[in-house]
């Protein structure tokens, strides 16, 4: 599964199929709601994470973060208009990549 059916994801290309930059975006806009545990680690939070979908980075972004942190979200969801980033349901992504059953 290429992500959870509760999530919004956010590719990074445009809507005129250009890459977006810099290549680390995804890392830092999921970097607003991270931690560091006692170790020293960084932990991405429960409702926001990068991840790479065919070669292009993402942002899987949990759909109950809107009801959790609405502000949050609409900064997030802002971005990803104001960049003219795609937004996608995870649903209609799994649909795309596996046709209608979800599976491989």
């Amino acid at each position: 599964m290429i992500c959870n059916p509760y999530e919004i994801i956010i590719q990074g290309i445009t809507s005129s199929g250009r890459e977006f930059r810099p290549s680390d975006w995804a890392e830092r806009l999921s970097g607003i709601l991270c931690t560091f545990g006692h170790d020293q680690k960084l932990s991405y939070a429960p409702y926001v994470r990068p991840m790479m979908h065919n070669n292009i980075r993402c942002v899987a972004v949990d759909k109950q973060l809107e009801k959790i942190d609405p502000r949050v979200y609409e900064f997030i969801m802002t971005f990803a208009r104001d960049n003219d980033l795609r937004i996608i349901d995870c649903r209609t992504l799994m649909d795309e990549v596996y046709g209608d059953t979800g599976e491989a």
